[in-house]
Order: structure tokens, then C-alpha cells, then sequence
């Protein structure tokens, strides 16, 4: 059971969360009509410092935070594909976000299926890619309810039963209630206060740790003793799985709608630049917990069957005062509020954008459009807290699984659009569905594992980037038919080039206003 010091400071930080989202309020200009793009992207105002918190939360989920901790401490030296997973993202970041933006914000692009929708001049591809963001999403946004359960029951500070969902409620009834307010910049706020709490406890705690077990050496030590020498370090066989899985996941990212909804909300292609530079702070954040995973081993934590990823809490209840057991306890669940917040957003806005304003109610009014929008979001919200009351953990996993597959195969229509438009739209329809057929077919063929074996099974990769890999064949394959065929294509609305240009081309929108 949890101390009072502990359940105290638990509840300071999750207050001060709360304190902090009645201010997102003063972040909204008072001399705009309520439009989508003020509440879901703040109006294009967050500079690089409330950008770098908030795309930094976005990213860095608090499953994240305890996954990779987890699979540390049940598989070894696999778990640390994360960190170059997440280094990789910057400079993709640091491309594809700026250039993104910047025709965005030329268009009032708001949703990446705009973009699409605007390069190809294609509704049904704009609505696959929008229908796709959210398939992906809704499980993503419920794994961070299991991340807080996981977190708190490790380390005593959730009820069981009945009392202890509804604490899981009145946490999200809280957020649900300043995001439908407030938009993102709720979740903008309080990703200051979780980057504060974040970093410093997991300081405090490492360094802590490190002491009482007797420093770097004696973790390593004792962690290859548990698990066995060789698994602190990759095998031949295991590296390309391992460079696959950080690639695939690192593109699959860069396409996930809360994170390109995080992105939109900077004030230009500058500060994107900037915040891209400065993301790898995150990753040592994210390098940190992956060691503790190896500590808890160390310190002969034994967690639950199937629950490798209370390693860490349990490592924390154990080891650590009070006051700072809750510190982290508290952060990690302020860490998993943000990106719920900024996914709820994220999938209302792709819906009242690409499917009901698209296909339900063309004219409808900016008003409306919020309004839907807001009444999406809180539908999310609450279907994510339905699904893990009602389905075992594991479906949820296995399901974020698939959707990493799944917003894999838009990278073609959305990354390679912002480069070229050569790509017929009908053909990257016809990649799309190849895509997530076949990554689906391997996933589940694989019992829900994302590292598939090819021919005898002798090479392992990720299921996602070999799907990806024969959506490209079929998309470039089918262009050339077409092509050959005459088979005309959608007007090109976004004024970039229509093949791949090598060198720097001017940019377009607010950096030339």
C-alpha cells in the first residue's frame, strides 16, 4: 500500500496538472472567432518553447516510458531500438514537419488529409489516410489508460475495483473537461509541468538507484545475471530486426496525426527547426528509463507474469522516499494525459474535417465544426476508457501493434507527396490497401509480434517496413500503368513541385508574408 507522503505528492502533481489547464485559457488570443484551427492547433501561435514541451509530450507517451523499461527487463539489450528510433525522428522531424507546415499553414490545411486531399486532388485517398489516423489512434489513446494502471498499481496508489476505475474516470472526466474547453492548448500546459516532473524525478531516481546498488557496474552486472550475459547485447541475428524496428517506427511516428496535430500548432517551419534540434533531450530521458529496466533486474524486482512493465514502479516503491515514489507516480501519469489529450484532438479534427465536412455537411460553419469536433473528442475519450474496462490488456497492445503497421503505409501519399506528386493517386490507393493487408496478414501470423521472419526465417524485420516496401512496389508499379493507360489524375492545389527537385526550394506561406 502506498504511504501518505506518497499518495500526497501523487496528488499535488496531478492537481497542479489540473490547476495548470484552467490557465490554458490565457494562451487564447481574445480577439478570434472560434474556428477548428484555433482549438485544435492553438492558432499556429505555440512558440519553440511551449512546442518543444509539447511535441516532446506528445512523442514521449507514459506507455513509452514504462514499455521500453519493461521489454529492458524481460528481453535485454532489444529494448534499446527506442533510442534510435527516437533520434532518427529528428531529422525526419526536422524535414518533413517544417515543410509540412509551411504548406499547411499557405492552404489552412489542418489535418494531413487536407494535404492530401489538396496534392492529389483525390477525396477517396484524403479519406483513407483520415479513416487511417484514427484506426491507428484510438488504440494508441487507450494504451495510455493501461500506462497510468499499470504505473499506479505497481506502486500501490490505485484502488482496486470498483474504486479504483473510478479514479481512472475522474482523471479522465478532468482532462475531457479542458480539452473540450480549451483545445490543445490544455495539453500544451500541462506538457510543461509533465517535462518538469518528468526529468527531475527521473534524475533524482537514477542517480539514487545507481547508489544503492552500487553504481553503473554492479546494475550490468547484476541484470546479466538474470537475464544471461549475451542478452545485455545484440546478436548478429538480432540486428536486423533491430535496425528495421527503429527505421519503420521512427517513419510510422512521423505519421501518427497527434503527432503531426502537435506539429501544426507551432508558429512557423523556424521553430520546428529549432524544437528538432532540441528533441534528443527526450531520448536520453527515454535512454534512462530503458536502464532502469536492467536496475530493477539488478535489484531482483520480480514482476508479475505478462507484466514486465511494472518492473519500474516496483523498483520505485521499493527503493525510493516517499515524496519521490510519488513524484514519479505522478509524472507518469501527467505524462500519459498529454498525448491522450492531443490524440482525442487529433482523431475529432480528422473526422470533422475529412469525413464530416468532406462527405456529411459541406457547409458547415467554423462553429459547427468546432462544436463536432469537441463532442468527437470527448466520444474518444470515453470510448478509450470503455475499451480498457472492457477488453483484456493485451488486445489493446496487440491492436497499437497493428495501428504502427497500419499508419505505416500512408508514408508513401503523405511524405513522398511533399517531394513529388508523380505517384498516381489511384495507384497509392491500390499501395495503401497492399500495405495494410499484408502487414496485417504477417502481424497475426506471427501471434501479434511486429518482427516477422522472411523465407526460412533466418532474417527477422519489422512486419511494418516490409509492408511499406511492397506499397511502394504496387504504388510505383500501378503509376506506370496508369500512366501508359492515360488515366487522368486530380487537379494539384499545394504549388509544389510535381516531381523531386534536388536542392533547397524557397519556402511558401507565412515565411515570405
Amino acid at each position: 500500500m502506498a504511504d501518505g507522503t506518497m499518495t500526497a505528492t501523487f496528488l499535488a502533481v496531478i492537481g497542479g496538472a489540473s490547476l495548470l489547464a484552467v490557465t490554458a485559457r490565457r494562451l487564447r488570443p481574445s480577439d478570434r472567432l472560434p474556428s477548428l484551427e484555433g482549438w485544435a492547433l492553438a492558432d499556429r501561435s505555440l512558440g519553440p518553447v511551449w512546442t518543444w514541451f509539447l511535441l516532446g509530450g506528445t512523442i514521449f507517451t507514459a506507455y513509452t516510458f514504462t514499455a521500453v523499461p519493461g521489454l529492458a527487463y524481460g528481453n535485454g539489450a532489444a529494448a534499446f531500438f527506442a533510442v534510435p528510433y527516437t533520434v532518427i525522428v529528428c531529422p525526419l522531424a526536422f524535414v518533413l514537419l517544417s515543410r509540412l507546415w509551411t504548406v499547411a499553414r499557405a492552404h489552412g490545411y489542418v489535418t494531413v488529409a487536407d494535404f492530401v486531399r489538396g496534392r492529389y486532388g483525390s477525396p477517396p485517398l484524403a479519406l483513407v489516410v483520415a479513416l487511417t489516423g484514427i484506426l491507428a489512434t484510438m488504440p494508441y489513446l487507450a494504451l495510455q489508460l493501461l500506462g497510468i494502471r499499470a504505473v499506479l498499481t505497481a506502486g500501490g496508489v490505485y484502488p482496486r475495483g470498483a474504486a479504483g476505475d473510478l479514479v481512472m474516470v475522474a482523471l479522465f472526466a478532468g482532462l475531457a473537461v479542458a480539452t473540450y474547453r480549451h483545445g490543445l492548448r490544455a495539453p500544451a500546459v500541462i506538457s510543461a509541468l509533465k517535462a518538469v516532473a518528468v526529468f527531475v524525478s527521473l534524475t533524482a531516481v537514477t542517480w539514487l538507484v545507481l547508489e544503492r546498488l552500487g553504481g553503473p557496474g554492479a546494475v550490468f552486472d547484476g541484470a546479466a545475471r538474470r537475464l544471461g550475459g549475451p542478452a545485455l547485447a545484440l546478436s548478429p541475428a538480432q540486428q536486423p530486426a533491430y535496425a528495421t524496428l527503429a527505421l519503420g517506427s521512427a517513419l510510422a511516428l512521423m505519421m501518427y496525426p497527434h503527432v503531426l496535430t502537435a506539429g501544426f500548432a507551432a508558429d512557423g517551419p523556424r521553430t520546428l527547426r529549432k524544437v528538432s534540434v532540441a528533441l534528443p533531450a527526450w531520448t536520453g530521458l527515454l535512454a534512462l528509463f530503458g536502464v532502469l529496466g536492467f536496475a530493477a533486474l539488478a535489484a531482483g524486482v520480480r514482476a508479475p507474469e505478462g507484466g514486465a512493465e511494472a518492473a519500474v514502479p516496483m523498483l520505485v516503491d521499493r527503493l525510493m522516499p516517499g515524496p519521490l515514489a510519488g513524484l514519479v507516480f505522478g509524472a507518469i501519469t501527467v505524462g500519459a494525459l498529454v498525448p491522450a489529450a492531443v490524440m482525442s484532438i487529433a482523431a475529432a479534427t480528422g473526422f470533422v474535417r475529412n469525413v464530416y465536412v468532406e462527405y456529411v455537411h459541406p457547409t458547415a460553419t467554423p462553429k459547427r465544426q468546432v462544436r463536432i469536433a469537441k463532442a468527437v473528442s470527448l466520444i474518444a475519450k470515453a470510448g478509450a476508457v470503455a475499451f480498457v474496462f472492457g477488453l483484456r490488456d493485451q488486445d489493446a497492445i496487440n491492436l497499437q501493434l497493428l495501428g504502427g503497421v497500419w499508419i505505416l503505409q500512408i508514408f508513401p501519399a503523405v511524405a513522398v507527396g511533399l517531394y513529388t506528386a508523380r505517384l498516381h493517386p489511384r495507384a497509392l490507393l491500390a499501395g495503401w490497401a497492399v500495405g495494410m493487408a499484408s502487414g496485417t496478414f504477417l502481424v497475426v501470423r506471427e501471434g501479434f509480434s511486429s518482427i516477422v521472419g522472411l523465407g526460412s526465417g533466418a532474417l527477422e524485420i519489422y512486419a511494418g517496413l516490409a509492408a511499406l516496401v511492397l506499397n511502394l512496389i504496387v504504388a510505383s508499379a500501378g503509376t506506370a500503368v496508369l500512366e501508359r493507360l492515360g488515366v487522368p489524375r486530380g487537379a494539384d492545389l499545394t504549388d509544389l513541385p510535381s516531381r523531386l527537385t534536388v536542392g533547397r526550394r524557397p519556402e511558401t506561406g507565412a515565411n515570405q508574408q
